[in-house]
Order: structure tokens, then C-alpha cells, then sequence
């Protein structure tokens, strides 16, 4: 079975770091996803919620911004919390694993844009050391 969300959209409010009472960083916020459209249509968009936890979370409040184009992948989970009135409620949100610039520096605010293009959970444990290895020893 599969649950892969890939999207791309635009932030509609600047992303806010929170903590959880464990000290873990995170972040919600929404994108607006252009839907298809065919010529002569008026153009719709999705809101989606999103959340990203830990460096990703820290890495989209420092470097994206209202307005800013974003890179998503990630699974779709689903909440349920009862509202204050005690109606049960369900939520759906995207949980980002990876995220990253889909414009161009020159398209962006000069001050948000980074030097690093994307960002992944992934730990430095994760790779492999090439120890000694030339380029004639590589795969690629």
C-alpha cells in the first residue's frame, strides 16, 4: 500500500516555529495547490495543511515565507480531536518528510533564499563513507 503526497504550492501565511512540551520542533501552515484547468476556465485552488517536524520544520520557518513556492513530499494523515463544542471532528493534514525550493533565486526575496536547494530528514548516519575512493571508482 502506498501514502505518498508529492505537491507544489505556495505558502498562504508566513510558517511559525513551535516546540512541544518534549522540546520537539514543529511547524503547521497551508499551501494553495492550483487545480487543472482547461482553457477558458476560471483558475481553483486547494488549501492543504501541512506539517513538518524537527530540522524540517526548522529549515521551512527560517528559509520560506508567505507567498514563497514550496516543494512537498510526504504521507496524508489522519486526526481526530472533538471541537469545543464536543463534536467529534476529523482532520486531514500532509506530513512533510521532504521539502524544497521549486524557484529560482532570482524569483525569491533576495534575504530568504538559502545557498543549500532542498532539505530531507535524513541523518548523517545514513550514508555510506567512500573512504579513499577516486571518481573512477563512483557508480555514477
Amino acid at each position: 500500500m502506498f501514502n505518498l503526497v508529492v505537491l507544489t504550492g505556495r505558502l498562504t501565511a508566513d510558517p511559525e516555529l513551535k516546540t512541544t512540551a518534549n522540546g520537539i520542533s514543529v511547524t503547521t501552515f497551508s499551501i494553495a495547490v492550483e487545480r487543472r484547468y482547461r482553457s477558458g476556465e476560471e483558475r481553483q485552488a486547494d488549501f492543504i495543511n501541512i506539517v513538518a517536524w524537527r530540522q524540517s520544520a526548522e529549515f521551512i520557518t527560517k528559509y520560506f515565507k508567505k507567498g514563497n513556492m514550496i516543494g512537498i513530499e510526504g504521507s496524508i494523515q489522519t486526526r481526530r480531536y472533538e471541537d469545543k463544542n464536543g463534536n467529534s471532528r476529523t482532520a486531514f493534514e500532509v506530513v512533510a518528510n521532504n521539502v524544497q525550493f521549486v524557484e529560482s533565486k532570482r524569483d525569491s526575496a533576495p534575504s530568504t533564499t538559502p545557498e543549500a536547494a532542498s532539505f530531507s530528514n535524513a541523518d548523517v548516519n545514513d550514508f555510506a563513507d567512500l573512504g579513499d575512493a577516486t571518481d573512477d571508482d563512483l557508480p555514477f
